[in-house]
């Protein structure tokens, strides 16, 4: 991940590019002017939930609408905030692919603030995107609406948000791209995105690099072969969660995490080339979810730890124990996203030393189930 900083970036949208998720009506400008206007915030809680959005490709131009656009090589899930006198709303998650824009408000937009939220889905581990945002505000775990922001109840927790400030096109719509320090364009994001999930899959297409060769061609080809899919939908608009949905699944070769029991599970990996071990965390798997971490090289050996968290991330424990798989390899580790090379006096450096298990990858594949005991 070294090198990557993804920033939000607030940018024209190319001309002639079309929108693949406008919703706009025939008559929509006739409709909206027999209506009395709705505020940003009031349009924004009774929209619908995120999940059933409609995506497809409208010819009509949108009034005003505010849109997100994916520029990285991840697949990503936002929530969008609405400041508007004094009242604070948020609402997610909206998941939006390579190289694909998304309507998250319709309408002319009065907010006196937009804020956003963005993260990548599990599958990639620990989120690349920086969460440091100014305003804290609340989330939920699914599809969520929620009208007083400020105060989190129930499952709601706080996240941070950050404020944009989009673009308005030629077309009289507002535009904002969540975009990495690559600064790709559509066709090299999409393609990033791509190779991003093929590596941990278990191909080899590095680098990531959203640039086209024989090495990536390889690596997709063979990936097509094993799922016994066609070439035709690698240009789908459902080939990220082909994808995804491939990488979620146990795999014949390289190292696979499921998580079988009801919690989310954290886990860490790490590897043995001889000259170093560097371990790597940490991987958000969800119950009923398998995930490859990314293991390049041939290393000497591997090893992993993994645990049981609950929505706050902290430890869960069954008989008064930790709720962990691991073993006696003391190898450090911190409490968020970390790569550390140097495994001498963890504590001296404000790391913790914690207990990895070796696995035996002798076979050229393995399959570690996270169960209750």
């Amino acid at each position: 991940m070294a090198g990557l900083g993804p920033a939000i970036h607030d940018l024209f949208a190319p001309d002639g590019k079309k929108d693949v998720d406008a919703r706009v009506k025939p008559r929509h400008h006739e409709l909206r002017a027999l209506r009395r206007p709705r505020s940003a915030l009031t349009r924004f809680l009774m929209s619908l939930p995120a999940a059933v959005i409609s995506l497809f490709v409208s010819s009509l131009p949108a009034f005003a609408d505010l849109k997100l656009c994916n520029r990285m090589s991840y697949v990503v899930e936002a929530a969008i905030g609405i400041d508007e006198k004094s009242a604070t709303a948020t609402r997610g998650w909206f998941r939006i692919d390579p190289a694909v824009c998304r309507v998250v408000l319709q309408g002319a937009l009065t907010a006196d603030r937009i804020l956003l939220n963005a993260r990548a889905l599990g599958v990639y581990g620990a989120s690349p995107i920086p969460q440091n945002g100014s305003d804290t505000l609340c989330i939920a775990p699914d599809n969520f609406v929620i009208a007083a922001a400020r105060q989190c109840r129930g499952n709601q927790t706080p996240a941070p948000f950050t404020q944009i400030t989009p673009t308005r096109t030629d077309d009289g719509n507002l535009v904002a791209y969540l975009a990495e320090d690559s600064e790709y364009d559509d066709e090299q994001a999409r393609l990033a995105g791509i190779q991003r999930l093929l590596v941990i899959a278990g191909y080899d297409a590095a680098p990531i690099d959203g640039v086209d060769g024989p090495k990536t061609q390889a690596a997709l080809s063979a990936f097509l072969k094993s799922r016994g899919l066609s070439a035709e939908i690698v240009q789908s608009q459902t080939f990220f969660t082909t994808m995804i949905d491939a990488v979620q699944k146990p795999s014949s070769t390289g190292l696979t995490w499921c998580n079988d029991t009801p919690h989310k599970i954290m886990a860490a990996v790490a590897t043995d080339d001889g000259k170093a071990v560097t371990s790597r965390g940490w991987y958000r798997i969800d119950p009923g979810k398998c995930l490859h971490p990314d293991v390049t090289g041939q290393p000497k050996q591997v090893y992993s730890f993994a645990e049981a968290v609950d929505g706050e991330n902290r430890a869960i424990k069954y008989r008064d124990r930790p709720l962990n798989w691991g073993g006696a390899k003391e190898l450090c580790t911190r409490e968020s996203k970390f790569e550390v090379s140097e495994q001498g006096d963890c504590g001296t450096r404000g790391l913790a030393a914690t207990g990895f298990a070796p696995v035996d990858m002798s076979s050229g594949g393995k399959t570690l189930r996270f169960a209750m005991p």
